[in-house]
C-alpha cells in the first residue's frame, strides 16, 4: 500500500505531499544542513530561525543534537558545520566507487595534462562533481566535490540530457521556468544560461558526437572538454571533464589538443571498471551500536536530544562500499533500529531525494553530498584543527599550537593562546629553528631514517639558548627517542623560560602531516608534570583531530594550511 500524504512539517525541505509516516523531526534535521550548506558552512541560531522557519526552541534541539553527534559545532550564537558530517557523504561514495577506482588515474591525468579533471554524475536535472584533481595557480577553479551545476550551463549536462526521456525534459523546462537565472544554484554565478531549444540542440550534438564542450556557459573565461564514461553494460556511469582557462585555450584548440588523449584515458578507465567484480546487489552492513548511543544521549541530554533525528541520519551511514544496495532488514540490523523505525527513516530520506528504492533495495543519490560536504572538502588542517585546540588550551590552561615542517623550520599554522600577564606569544606564520622545537622534533623523528640523516647533515643546528642541542650525534639520539616515544619535550632549548611538549598529527594513511604542541613558562609545570598531567590531554585532542582528518581525507584531499 502507498504511503498516505499529510501537510508538511515546519521547516521541512519538501513538497506539499509528505508521506504520512515521515519523520518530522529528521526533516528539520536535514532542512538545517541545507540551510548551513547554502550559506558555506555557517549560520547564527537567529538566522536558521529565519531561513528554515523553524521556531527558536526547535532549532536549538536540532543544532543541540547535530553537535551531540558531532556533525555541527556551537560556539555562542553561531552554528558551524564539523568535519565529521562528512561521513554521510563518505558513505555515498563509498557506495558509488568511483572516486576510489578513478580518483587516482584522474588525478594522474591531471598531472599529466597541467588541467584540472572532475568527475561528474547526474543528480535530477543538474550535475554533481564527485571528483576534483584542480591545478594550483594564480587563475584557479574553485568547484568542490559536491557541488550541484545546472546541466545546461556544463559540458557533462549535455552529455547527460543525451539520454533524457520527454517526463526528464519536461521537469528540466518546469525548472527552467521557475529558475530562469540558476539562483538555486549556489555553486555558480547567476545568469540567464542557454534556451531550451538550444540546449536541446547541444545535448543532440553531444549524443551524435560523443562529447560535449562548454565554451563559458558558466562564467566568463571558463572552459570545459567532457566525455562519459561507461560500465561494461554500456550505460554512462559518471562524466570526465577538462577544465581550462580561455588563457590557456580556446574551446577549439582544447577540443583538439585534449580530446584524444581524454579517450586514450577514458577507454582505460573503462577497462579498469570492466575488471573490476561488481559490488555485491545487497550486501550486509555492520551493526554500529547506534541504538544504544542514542538512548544513552536522550538519557543524558532528556528533551534536548532529538532521538528521531540522530537515527535518522545515521541510517545514512549504514551504507558503503560493498554495500550500495541494503534491503530494510539489512539497514535495521545495521543501525539497531526496528524495522519500523528504520522504515520510516528510509521512507522521509526517500521523499526527500536522499534515498531510491528499486523494489525491496534502497541506495544512497548523488544528493547526500548536499549535505556539508562542498564546504567541508575544501577546509585546511588549520581549520579542522582550531577547535579542538581551543579545547586543548581550555582544559591544560596553557597554549595550544599546530605546526608543519618547513625546511629547516617549523611554520605555525594554528594557535590558541591563552590569557595570563605572562604568557608565550607567537603568531600564526611564525618560523622558528626545527632542531630546537618540541613540534620540529616529533615531525623529524617520523622521517625515514636516511632522510633525517640528510636533514641532520644539511642544517646547521644553532645555539639559541645555553640550553640549545647542536650536536648532531646527540640530536639524532634525541629524534631516536621521541620516534620511540611517540612525543618531545624541549626544556629552554627555543627561548630560556619556555617549556613544550609535542605530539605528531598524522593523516588516515599514517604519515605525519603536522604536530601540536602545548607551550608554558618553565614556572607552570615541571617536565615530570608535563608529562604526566598534559600529554595525556594533548595526545586525546590530536586523536579527535586526526579522527576529523580521517574522515575529512577520506575522498578530498585536506591543505595543510
Amino acid at each position: 500500500m502507498p504511503p498516505t500524504r499529510t501537510a508538511p512539517a515546519p521547516g521541512a525541505e519538501a513538497p506539499p505531499d509528505v508521506p504520512q509516516e515521515a519523520v518530522a523531526p529528521l526533516m528539520r534535521g536535514l532542512a538545517v544542513l541545507r540551510r548551513l550548506t547554502d550559506a558555506d558552512g555557517t549560520l547564527s541560531l537567529s538566522d536558521l530561525e529565519r531561513t528554515t522557519g523553524l521556531a527558536r526552541s526547535t532549532v536549538d534541539r536540532v543544532t543541540g543534537t547535530l553537535a551531540r553527534m558531532g556533525y555541527v559545532r556551537l560556539d555562542g550564537r553561531d552554528v558551524f558545520l564539523a568535519p565529521r558530517l562528512m561521513e554521510l557523504g563518505n558513505a555515498y561514495l563509498d557506495a558509488l566507487r568511483l572516486p576510489g577506482l578513478l580518483g587516482g588515474p584522474a588525478d594522474a591525468l591531471a598531472d599529466a595534462l597541467d588541467e584540472s579533471v572532475s568527475l561528474a554524475v547526474a543528480d535530477g536535472d543538474g550535475i554533481r562533481f564527485v571528483h576534483q584533481a584542480t591545478r594550483r595557480r594564480a587563475m584557479s577553479l574553485s568547484f568542490r566535490i559536491g557541488d550541484l551545476l545546472p546541466a545546461e550551463r556544463t559540458a557533462p549536462g549535455a552529455l547527460f540530457a543525451a539520454d533524457w526521456t520527454e517526463a526528464e525534459w519536461e521537469r528540466w523546462r518546469a525548472r527552467r521556468a521557475a529558475d530562469p537565472h540558476s539562483s538555486g544554484f549556489p555553486a555558480v554565478p547567476p545568469g540567464p544560461g542557454p534556451d531550451a531549444e538550444e540546449f536541446a540542440a547541444r545535448a543532440a550534438r553531444a549524443a551524435e558526437r560523443g562529447w560535449a564542450v562548454d565554451d563559458q556557459l558558466i562564467e566568463p573565461g571558463l572552459i570545459a572538454l567532457a566525455l562519459p564514461v561507461r560500465d561494461a553494460a554500456g550505460a554512462v556511469v559518471c562524466v570526465a571533464s577538462i577544465v581550462s582557462h580561455t588563457s590557456r585555450h580556446t574551446a577549439s584548440s582544447l577540443r583538439e589538443a585534449m580530446l584524444p588523449r581524454l579517450r586514450t584515458a577514458v577507454a582505460g578507465w573503462e577497462e579498469l571498471l570492466r575488471r573490476t567484480p561488481p559490488a555485491p546487489r545487497a550486501g550486509q552492513a555492520p551493526p554500529s551500536g547506534l541504538a544504544a548511543w542514542t538512548h544513552a544521549s536522550k538519557q543524558e541530554l532528556g528533551r534536548g536530544f532529538v532521538e528521531s533525528l540522530a537515527r535518522g541520519l545515521t541510517v545514512l551511514t549504514a551504507f558503503g562500499e560493498d554495500r550500495a544496495a541494503l534491503p530494510l532488514t539489512a539497514v535495521a540490523e545495521a543501525t539497531g533500529l526496528a524495522r519500523a523505525t528504520a522504515r520510516r527513516a528510509l521512507i522521509t530520506l526517500e521523499h526527500l531525494g536522499y534515498v531510491s528504492a528499486d523494489g525491496r533495495l534502497f541506495r544512497l543519490t548523488p544528493r547526500v553530498l548536499a549535505l556539508g560536504f562542498p564546504h567541508l572538502s575544501r577546509m585546511p588542517l588549520p581549520q579542522i584543527a582550531a577547535p579542538h585546540l581551543a579545547e586543548l588550551s581550555r582544559r591544560v590552561h596553557d597554549s595550544a599550537s599546530l605546526a608543519v615542517l618547513a625546511g629547516e623550520d617549523v611554520r605555525y599554522t594554528a594557535r590558541v593562546a591563552t590569557r595570563r600577564i605572562m604568557s608565550v606569544h607567537i603568531t600564526v606564520g611564525t618560523r622558528f629553528p626545527a632542531h630546537a622545537t618540541s613540534l620540529g622534533r616529533v615531525m623529524l623523528a617520523d622521517l625515514p631514517p636516511e632522510e633525517r640523516a640528510d636533514w641532520l647533515a644539511r642544517v646547521e643546528p644553532r645555539a639559541l639558548t645555553p640550553h640549545t642541542v647542536t650536536g648532531r650525534e646527540e640530536l639524532a639520539d634525541i629524534l631516536e627517542r621521541v620516534r620511540e616515544q611517540g612525543y618531545a619535550l624541549v626544556d629552554e632549548e627555543l627561548e630560556q623560560g619556555l617549556r613544550s611538549i609535542a605530539v605528531p598529527v598524522r593523516d588516515r594513511a599514517g604519515a605525519v602531516v603536522a604536530a601540536v604542541n602545548v607551550a608554558m613558562h618553565s614556572s607552570r609545570r615541571s617536565t615530570r608534570e608535563c608529562v604526566d598531567e598534559v600529554l595525556p590531554e594533548l595526545r586525546a585532542a590530536v586523536a579527535r583531530i586526526e579522527e576529523d582528518l580521517r574522515t575529512a581525507g577520506r575522498f578530498a584531499h585536506v591543505p595543510e594550511v
